[in-house]
């Protein structure tokens, strides 16, 4: 079955969702929408989709199957639950929401109506990932002992100035939602739920242009067996430096690091280690800053065969939910 897109949000990521289902035979963008009109019909031009004059407008064209999500974070919950009531699936940028009980309201409302929500989760994608994954999953690490999460990336002064919602608080959510809510999501990923979260979060380098905070550091319990810790910061002069994921645990140790979980920097086995891995995907590159890896096009893949019933969805509203609520624990420990 031609899967229909709908999008709303018309900026940098949406042409990535947009080109992405234009490439592939399965999918088709029968239209999008953006209250920044010139915005909107810039994209509509560059890939000859209809440009619709509402959100109300798209919702109602009954050829849309799924609509994507690619608004300012503040807005995710709100344009979800309009989609999901007006009879369409959802796929939803990072983050999922940015507060807890919008997420889980989302959830309640796409079981309630009986149409499945999604999450871009990419980061999921990336090969070193998939290669700690299957070895968890084959229980060849044994137990875990210690999971340390560093994150360290610059968002210069332009960032934020030339950005109508970035670092506000009420749009943005902070920088684990916005900037790490990935990283968080691939330690839930490999390693299952947190509790016994403590830390501090402050704004050392930003006060003048955001609400939010720019570096943080917690220590939290794994429920399924040992501990971790988070560092973070936006401040590392001049640009990204490193984003990874280290393991302790009784069989091996395992750096999953680069600036985005792109490569493996350290590892030292008992005879299982990970060889021949495929090329990473580039980061996505907004100009002036980098992001997360650019696995959009598994993304897009995986829900089109997922609404087929060809694939499990790589990412539940219920996984999307598990890291707001990591992130919101992360947020309380720190008040």
């Amino acid at each position: 079955m031609l899967i229909q897109f709908g999008i709303v949000g018309c900026g940098y990521i949406a042409g990535r969702h947009l080109k992405h289902i234009v490439d592939h035979p399965g999918g088709v963008v029968r239209g999008i929408f953006d209250i920044e009109k010139s915005q909107m019909h810039d994209l509509a031009e560059e890939y000859q989709v209809e440009a619709f004059l509402s959100y109300k407008a798209l919702l109602a064209c009954d050829d849309i199957q799924i609509i994507i999500i690619c608004t300012p974070n503040g807005t995710h919950a709100e344009l979800a639950e309009q989609a999901l009531k007006a009879g369409k699936n959802v796929l939803v940028e990072k983050p999922m929401a940015i507060d807890l009980v919008d997420a889980q309201r989302m959830v309640q409302i796409a079981n309630e109506v009986d149409r499945k929500l999604y999450v871009v989760k990419q980061n999921r994608y990336n090969p070193p990932v998939q290669a700690v994954k299957e070895l968890i999953d084959a229980k060849k690490l044994g137990q875990v002992y210690f999971v340390s999460l560093n994150c360290f990336w610059n968002r210069n002064d332009a960032y934020y100035q030339n950005s109508a919602w970035k670092g506000k608080k009420a749009l943005d959510g902070g920088v684990l939602y916005t900037q790490f809510s990935h990283f968080v999501d691939i330690l839930f990923y490999l390693f299952g739920d947190i509790d016994e979260v403590r830390g501090r979060i402050a704004n050392f380098g930003h006060q003048q242009l955001t609400e939010i905070e720019d570096t943080g550091t917690f220590t939290f319990h794994l429920k399924e067996g040992g501990m971790g810790n988070l560092n973070f910061t936006t401040c590392a002069f001049n640009q990204n430096m490193e984003g990874s994921i280290t393991v302790f645990a009784e069989n091996a140790t395992i750096k999953i690091g680069g600036k985005y979980l792109n490569t493996i920097d350290y590892q030292e086995t008992n005879g299982f280690d990970i060889k021949h891995l495929p090329a990473s995907s580039p980061a996505n590159n907004y100009g002036y800053y980098q992001g997360s890896m650019s696995n959009h096009d598994r993304v897009i893949n995986n829900v089109i065969e997922a609404l087929n019933g060809r694939e499990e969805i790589m990412t539940t509203g219920e996984e999307g939910l598990k890291v707001v609520e990591m992130i919101h624990q992360f947020y309380q420990a720190a008040e």
